[in-house]
C-alpha cells in the first residue's frame, strides 16, 4: 500500500459520506494563508469527532490545542444550542485565525477560546467542568499531564480522545529519544494504570499519513 492509495480511499469515503462545507473549506484556506502548519485533523477525522460528541450527547466539550479551529468547528456543531466548548491555544496568532474561522461558521457564541499555556489554563477550568468530551491535540511531550487534567475535569461517561499517538510507528520503539514519542509512551503507561478509565488505541492511515488515536472512557 502507498500513501497515494491511502489518500484515494479517504477521498472515496469523503465523497460519499461528507457533504460540501464552505465554512470548513474556508477555515482550511484561511489557516494556510495565515501560515499555520497543515496539521489539523482530516475531514473524516473531524466527522469522527462530531459523531463521538453526538453519540455521547455532549453538552460541554474541552479541546486542548485549537490551531485554526478546524476540529473546533466539527465539535461545536455537535453541541445543542445551549452547549459550550472551551478550547485552549498557546499561540495568539493561531487563536486569532481560529476566532475568525469559528465566527464564520456561526459558532462564536458557543466557543470560548482561551489563550495561554494549557498547563496553566487547565487548573482554572474547574468551574466549567465536568466536560462530557475532551479532545487532546497539542504538544506530545505533555500528553500525560493533559490527560491527568482531562480525567480531573471529567465525570463517569466522559469520552477522552487523544490524537497523533502512533508517530509513524515510532511509538513501538522503547529506546526512542524523540520527545513526542516518549510523551506518547508515557501517556500509554498512564492509560494502562489509571483505574478510572477504560482505553484503547487505533492505528490509522489516510491523507494525513500513518498515525493513530487513543480513546478513553471515564468509568469512575
Amino acid at each position: 500500500m502507498t500513501a497515494g492509495r491511502w489518500t484515494a480511499v479517504d477521498d472515496y469515503f469523503n465523497t460519499h459520506l461528507l457533504r460540501p462545507d464552505p465554512a470548513l473549506d474556508a477555515a482550511v484556506q484561511a489557516s494556510a494563508e495565515a501560515g499555520l502548519p497543515a496539521i489539523a485533523v482530516a475531514p473524516n477525522q473531524g466527522k469522527l469527532l462530531y459523531l463521538l460528541a453526538r453519540m455521547s450527547r455532549a453538552r460541554s466539550v474541552l479541546e486542548i490545542g485549537t490551531l485554526g479551529g478546524y476540529s473546533t468547528i466539527w465539535l461545536g456543531r455537535a453541541l445543542p444550542s445551549d452547549g459550550k466548548l472551551v478550547t485552549l491555544e498557546i499561540d495568539e496568532h493561531h487563536a486569532r485565525v481560529a476566532r475568525e474561522n469559528i465566527e464564520r461558521a456561526g459558532l462564536a457564541q458557543q466557543v470560548d477560546i482561551r489563550v495561554g499555556r494549557a498547563l496553566d489554563t487547565l487548573p482554572t477550568l474547574r468551574d466549567d467542568s465536568p466536560f462530557d468530551l475532551v479532545f487532546i491535540d497539542a504538544d506530545k511531550p505533555n500528553l500525560a499531564e493533559y490527560f491527568r487534567w482531562a480525567v480531573q475535569l471529567s465525570r463517569p461517561g466522559t469520552v477522552i480522545v487523544v490524537d497523533n499517538v502512533v508517530r509513524g510507528g515510532e511509538v513501538a520503539q522503547a529506546d526512542s529519544d524523540d520527545p513526542a514519542v516518549r510523551g506518547v509512551r508515557h501517556l500509554t503507561e498512564l492509560l494502562s494504570t489509571e483505574p478510572r478509565v477504560e482505553a484503547t488505541a487505533l492505528q490509522t492511515v489516510g491523507a494525513k499519513g500513518y498515525d493513530g488515536l487513543a480513546i478513553a472512557l471515564v468509568t469512575g
